[in-house]
């Protein structure tokens, strides 16, 4: 798996001056056929709607305001993520910077989630003219911004692409300056479902989980997305933390009982999962200190990847995630191994 040789050049990549608190800054990519120079770490806020543990909204907007100042410029947040309370922090971070320069990528969930097993959920059902319309106002006034950058749908279905009134609901919203870019999510290790609309150039990005234990995006999704100039954002790059390799024996009983991770890794599923980590530690530790780099290496190695996004819910994380964006890539020796530690699942349901 030589993916490595076809990656853009340390020199093609554009760094952003460093800030004085920092030694350190992100590296811009392009975001597709936007033309938006954006970091290629970019800020996941889902966190800060407090569903994966407490919050503190202070030290959210400290941490946002820290990220500008260090050059990350993309921050994705969506209406689901503690009930528009990642939104509304957002968008208060932003009145706080005012200095432009940050585009902002939230989502609208449908009206309800099409079952795991449902393969061909009708979009109409899903995403509703009246109810999207609302979607996109009611994030308008919870950011409190003019315009969103990147409005995306939060559940992505083939059959959009027949039933097309979702995008003429958001052509609309950009006719009228209330939209810049339309993007989607693509389903949950579904990553196939997103390659006919990548064909299509529909849309200007393509949201996808994409990490060591999931490698799907790299057969069809990536190369149609280069091939139309659709942005590709990358999330769960660490598997919802599993993939940092700072998990415990007794990390699980740590966890809030009503937290998404403790949900998500429930039963079995956590001790299979500390089992896959640790043989990958084991692999990976002769290249780096830490399985974190690695995973947040594997994805940026690819070249159709625009941005990454991570989880930053205070300085530190902040600090440690900027240092994986400097143009390193993995060892074709490693790439190669890990091709073989994909491990399909979802543990979303």
């Amino acid at each position: 798996m030589n993916v490595s040789d076809s990656l853009p050049s340390l020199g093609s990549l554009q760094a952003v001056n460093l800030s004085d608190w920092q030694t350190m800054a992100a590296l811009l990519r392009k975001l597709g056929r936007t033309g938006w120079d954006v970091s290629e770490v970019s800020f996941g806020a889902w966190q800060l709607g407090g569903q994966w543990g407490p919050v503190d909204d202070t030290e959210s907007i400290r941490t946002l305001m820290d990220s500008y100042e260090s050059g990350i410029n993309f921050v994705d947040t969506a209406q689901m993520y503690g009930s528009g309370h990642s939104e509304s922090i957002v968008g208060k971070s932003l009145r706080e910077w005012g200095r432009g320069g940050i585009r902002v990528a939230t989502k609208a969930q449908p009206v309800r989630w099409p079952e795991v097993s449902n393969s061909d959920p009708k979009y109409a059902d899903l995403y509703p003219s009246e109810y999207l319309k609302q979607q996109v106002e009611q994030s308008l006034r919870r950011l409190k911004v003019e315009r969103i950058d990147l409005f995306q749908l939060h559940c992505w279905a083939p059959d959009g692409l027949v039933n097309t009134d979702w995008l003429n609901v958001l052509h609309k919203f950009q006719s009228q300056g209330k939209i810049d870019a339309i993007g989607v999510s693509i389903r949950d290790y579904k990553p196939e479902d997103g390659v006919e609309l990548a064909k299509s150039g529909l849309v200007d990005t393509i949201q996808v989980i994409y990490n060591i234990f999931e490698q799907g995006p790299e057969l069809e999704l990536f190369p149609a997305a280069a091939e139309s100039n659709t942005g590709v954002i990358a999330r769960v790059a660490l598997d919802s933390g599993s993939l940092s390799g700072s998990w415990k024996a007794e990390t699980y009983e740590q966890w809030p009982d009503d937290s998404v991770l403790k949900q998500m890794f429930r039963g079995g599923r956590f001790s299979d999962t500390m089992e896959r980590i640790q043989a990958l530690k084991g692999l990976s530790s002769p290249y780096f200190e830490r399985l974190a780099e690695v995973a947040v290496r594997f994805v940026l190695d690819r070249p159709e990847v625009s941005t990454v996004i991570l989880g930053m819910s205070n300085s530190s994380r902040l600090q440690e995630n900027l240092s994986y964006s400097d143009g390193v890539r993995l060892p074709l020796e490693l790439r190669s191994l890990l091709a073989g530690h994909e491990w399909r699942r979802n543990y979303y349901t």
